[in-house]
């Protein structure tokens, strides 16, 4: 697919001189419109009273746009890197904004169809491409500090929902939806939340098309001030040679990676996915009951970690090493899920500092894994093999929920406990574990599978798909 001479990636080559940390900002320009996807609870209940279905259905919506993430960064992973990113963060923003003003038009017009098509599978494809987009670019610009630059921009989308969340109750309030009465919520939600929809489509239009205009790439041969790219030889799994994207997949390093990343999302996801009926589940009766205002609090504050995580932890991985620090990932992670499972319903405290280290983890590894294929692959088509990688994201999307789901449903009707929830905080003990062992058995990648010496540098003056 051609793009425009404006957007082309030699019109987006950096002068010399120029400053490479005016790059996060693009980066999260883009990651924290996209990260509106974590704060779609806000108005899930008006979406279920306007269309008189379940909030499971509407939460369809959400786990479409997270597969077509996933199926989106696979297909157009090596597109974006052969184009480069300001090509791909336009695309970007024009999908992401186009799915929110098609699913508007489904919720004026009471036809649910539309806002799977507009928001899941449009706004999708937006996501998949919004997301890898500026991580590769990012990882080019600071060799340096791989970890750091990714932990960046995916702290950006860790923390969209904290921005979008807030956002979204004063729009809507301002709309004229009352989301506490059940009657105005019917009479009011299509209204308001059309309204919410098309600013929100606009508003993220313009600051994702403001990230592609200030996007820039390094020219050939560039490194920052002082940085002697032989010292990264020394490192343990970290090549100076480079893998295509069409070999990365046809190496055992990659679906190993592929099932770390599966396993540490599915875990987190048990968490994420029940946080606020889980809390007030544990702590349901007696003084120490949780209300369900201090359960949106604890909601909030898994936010912070989840967002923080992505920051702290990947920049330890450059000092540590990403290998170690997935072992902290999965390793501490399982023994968080076995304390939570067992001493959880004994403090409220307790509960929130496991759930917490849980969720900084599951942070920490979406930020940490560009790194880890840095090291692995080689920069020349990281955006690509990254794209890729991220279908284990749409997988563990489906599986955390149904695993939680499927205990609760066995557990049957009625009011809940914490003895409800530890068959399945035990199997993400067991997921854990199974994650561990692949991230053990990661070694470097076989000088087969790397490319000529004298292979372009740039993908995009390669013919290799």
């Amino acid at each position: 697919m051609a793009v425009p001479s404006f957007l082309a990636r030699e019109k987006t080559i950096a002068a010399p001189g120029f400053n490479r940390w005016l790059i996060p900002p693009a980066a999260l320009a883009v990651h924290l419109c996209i990260g509106q996807a974590y704060a779609t609870s806000v108005y899930r209940p008006a979406l279920s009273a306007e269309f008189q279905t379940s909030e499971t259905a509407i939460g369809g919506i959400f786990s479409l746009a997270i597969v077509m993430l996933g199926l989106s960064a696979a297909l157009f992973g090596t597109w974006v890197d052969r184009n480069g990113p300001r090509a791909a963060m336009f695309v970007a923003a024009v999908f992401w904004s186009a799915g929110f003003l098609v699913a508007s038009v489904g919720i004026s017009t009471g036809q649910l169809w539309l806002v799977y098509l507009g928001y899941g599978f449009i706004g999708g494809i937006g996501l998949g491409l919004g997301y890898i987009s500026p991580v590769s670019t990012l990882i080019k610009w600071f060799p340096d500090r791989p970890g750091l630059a990714t932990g960046m921009a995916i702290m950006g989308f860790g923390g969209g929902a904290l921005i979008a969340s807030p956002l979204s109750r004063q729009l809507l309030a301002g709309y004229g939806l009352d989301s506490t009465d059940a009657t105005t919520l019917a009479d009011t939600a299509s209204g308001a939340v059309t309204m919410l929809f098309i600013t929100l489509g606009l508003v993220y239009l313009v600051f994702m098309l403001f990230g592609s205009a200030i996007i820039r790439v390094p020219a050939d041969g560039w490194k920052p001030d002082g940085f002697d790219p032989s010292t990264i030889k020394s490192k343990a799994l970290v090549t100076t040679d480079s893998v295509s994207a069409a070999n990365a997949i046809k190496t055992p390093q990659f679906w190993l990676l592929w099932v770390v990343l599966f396993c540490n999302v599915t875990a987190g996801i048990g968490i994420l996915e029940q946080a606020s009926p889980m809390i007030q589940d544990f702590f349901s009766s007696g003084a120490g009951a949780v209300t369900a205002t201090a359960a949106a609090g604890f909601v909030g504050l898994l936010s912070l970690f989840n967002m923080g995580g992505r920051f702290v932890w990947s920049s330890t991985s450059d000092y540590i090493g990403r290998k170690p620090i997935y072992m902290v990932y999965l390793g501490v992670g399982l023994v968080m899920y076995l304390l939570l499972a067992t001493l959880g319903s004994s403090s409220t405290v307790l509960f929130v500092l496991f759930a917490a280290v849980i969720l900084s983890f599951y942070g920490g590894g979406f930020a940490t894994v560009p790194a880890y294929l840095r090291d692995l692959f080689g920069t020349y088509q990281v955006g690509a093999i990254h794209g890729r990688l991220l279908t284990a994201w749409s997988a563990a999307g489906v599986a955390g929920p149904l695993i939680v789901n499927a205990f609760l449903d066995a557990a049957g009707d009625g009011e809940r406990s914490a003895a409800d929830y530890r068959p399945a905080l035990f199997t993400m003990v067991c997921v854990l574990a199974v994650g561990f062992v692949a991230n053990m058995l990661v070694k470097p990648v076989a000088s087969k599978w790397h490319e000529p010496k004298d292979a372009p540098s740039t993908p995009e003056r390669s013919t290799a798909r």
